[in-house]
């Protein structure tokens, strides 16, 4: 049986296909089409998926998406009424939008380039957050766990708690529209002058180089409730007062401002204008942000492990991907076993429709773990040279996947810059070792090099290490895996200079554990980088500049040209840059 999950007309649109509960592919449509985020239907991602699997439309049996424009209806329809005299704009949009929800079937059939009748599948909406909870539940291999999503807002809902049992999980609560830890930190973002969608993890970045003096200011807007949930004092935002135009259907999506004239009024400052010097004060701002997020965390985690009393919490929503607050989950609750879902965003719910079909709706049993996230295209060594052959480039072909990597290290070792293209691509925002750019960790000047001459971001954007899962405890102050790169640990303080590129001003780094079972390659290298230098990591990044992380190779080499890594490892070649380049 084939069930293809689809994330579309919202941010992140992605594709996801099961065949009888495994996951076949998934992917994201900003992959193929390079534009960052890209809403729309993702019809490029649809077709890798059913290319992957060898199938045509016609074997589908069924498609789900993570919208339910029925959901939440009434309160809709409250909502509505009670301000129908300033939301009109907002209210025509969000009925523009979700009506293109209705004929997903057709967009399926266009996608691939056949007659509408020739997709027989049963379509299914999922309301947006179930398809989260389902995305982490039935992905973590917990037999029982404590669930929670929490995000801007999908449905009308912004937050969901639940249970997840064997095959089935509960919704507990939740927190509807327009309240919503998400819209919080995004109006912030905003007014930190950041204004561009998914700029949240800058102002995650620049929280450390802060106090979070502000932090009672925020608890001013933020109400933390007695029965584990939250509110906010409206009175600081205007996207529930039809003040906020979004665009949802094709490209990047944008969000106008979210923050009211009384946001700042709280501050007693302007909003910082976009490319202006970051000051002390704009810092501590972002710093009590993150401080008042991770009460709002908090809060409902400990509200939620009384409720269930188990060990096992499963997260998911574009709030999950804040990698501080995962990373003191452990210490700061008593939760024991946290599995965040690797495309915890939006993108996520393509993933979590199609599970919710398989195992909710159809009661099938579990039988797949999500323990990586390499579910994306791959590419053999013909592929590979064919497009090093297009570009006139000279390479080193390996035959021995050991020399290979104990070559590749021994270039890292030396201070060189190396793209790094091997396997299927990940799922998800973060490079983990398939697309991604390395370098040493231990050149405390490598984090201005790789701004300088390929990343081009704020100085205050940190880099992070992958290191040997195996070792993980010697370098950081806690051992739960984090494989995707999800959680952010202290350093330990005795091994901070030995690893400055990777250690952010607050001592920490946002780590990827990296197993031997999950990716052998990477581990290898890795390891070989070990051997010769006696450090068990190495600096990991996305292999992009400004752009979608590469899927192809040549996309890899197309960035690899324009830039000034040293060297790109494609697969078994190894390509220098020529020095007179």
């Amino acid at each position: 049986m084939y069930i293809l999950g689809i994330n579309a007309f919202h941010g992140d649109a992605a594709a996801a296909l099961l065949k009888d509960g495994q996951l076949v592919c998934a992917i994201e449509e900003e992959r193929l089409n390079r534009v960052k985020h890209c809403a729309g239907f993702p019809s490029l991602a649809v077709k890798a998926c059913l290319d992957e699997a060898g199938i045509g439309a016609e074997q589908l049996d069924h498609v789900a998406i993570g919208r339910d424009p029925s959901a939440n209806l009434m309160r809709k329809v409250l909502f509505t009424l009670a301000r129908r005299h300033d939301i009109s704009d907002v209210v025509k949009d969000r009925l523009k939008n979700a009506g293109r929800v209705r004929d997903v079937l057709g967009d399926v059939a266009a996608a691939l380039g056949v007659p509408r009748d020739a997709v027989r599948a049963q379509l299914h909406n999922v309301e947006h957050h179930r398809a989260h909870l389902a995305s982490t539940f039935f992905a973590s291999g917990f037999e029982d766990a404590a669930l929670l999503t929490l995000d801007g807002f999908g449905d009308f809902v912004s937050t969901m708690r639940g249970v997840g049992h064997g095959t089935r999980f509960e919704v507990y609560d939740q927190v509807e529209f327009p309240h919503s830890l998400g819209i919080l930190y995004t109006a912030t973002t905003q007014w930190l002058g950041f204004p561009k969608y998914g700029d949240e993890g800058k102002v995650m970045g620049l929280a450390p180089y802060g106090r979070p003096v502000y932090l009672d200011r925020f608890l001013q807007i933020l109400n933390l409730r007695d029965d584990g949930l939250f509110e906010l004092d409206l009175d600081y935002f205007q996207h529930h007062t039809g003040g906020v135009s979004m665009t949802w259907d094709e490209g990047s999506p944008t969000l106008s401002r979210v923050f009211s004239d009384r946001f700042s009024a709280l501050f007693e400052a302007p909003p910082r204008e976009p490319g202006t010097p970051m000051t002390k004060f704009y810092e501590d701002v972002a710093a009590s942000l993150q401080a008042a997020l991770e009460e709002g965390f908090w809060h409902l985690l400990d509200g939620l492990q009384k409720k269930t009393g188990l060990d096992n919490v499963a997260l998911a929503g574009g709030v999950a991907l804040n990698s501080v607050a995962n990373g003191k989950i452990l210490r700061r609750t008593k939760f024991k076993n946290v599995f965040v879902q690797p495309a915890a965003g939006d993108n996520g719910t393509s993933l979590g429709a199609a599970l919710h079909v398989w195992h909710q709706k159809l009661g099938q049993p579990r039988g797949w773990v999500m323990d990586h996230a390499y579910t994306g295209p791959k590419f053999d060594r013909e592929a590979c040279r064919a497009a090093a052959d297009a570009a006139g480039l000279t390479y080193e072909v390996f035959d021995d996947e050991d020399a290979l990597c104990a070559t590749t290290a021994s270039l890292v070792a030396l201070g060189l810059v190396v793209g790094w293209f091997q396997g299927r691509m990940e799922f998800g925002p973060r490079a983990l070792g398939a697309r991604s750019i390395v370098a040493d960790p231990r050149r405390a000047e490598m984090k201005d090099v790789l701004n300088a001459r390929i990343k081009h971001r704020e100085a205050f954007r940190p880099f992070a290490p992958s290191v040997l899962e195996e070792h993980t405890g010697e370098w950081f102050t806690e051992t739960h895996p984090s494989p995707c790169m999800l959680m952010v640990y202290p350093v330990r303080p005795e091994k901070r200079r030995q690893v400055p590129a990777i250690t952010h001003v607050d001592g920490s780094g946002r780590l990827q554990t990296v197993s031997k079972q999950t990716h052998p390659r990477y581990w290898k290298l890795i390891d070989a980088f070990r051997q010769q230098t006696g450090v068990p990591m190495v600096l990991n990044t996305s292999f992009n500049e400004n752009e979608p992380v590469v899927c192809t190779p040549e996309h890899a080499v197309a960035c690899f040209a324009r830039t000034k890594m040293d060297v790109l490892v494609l697969g078994d070649l190894l390509i220098r840059r020529d020095p007179e380049a």
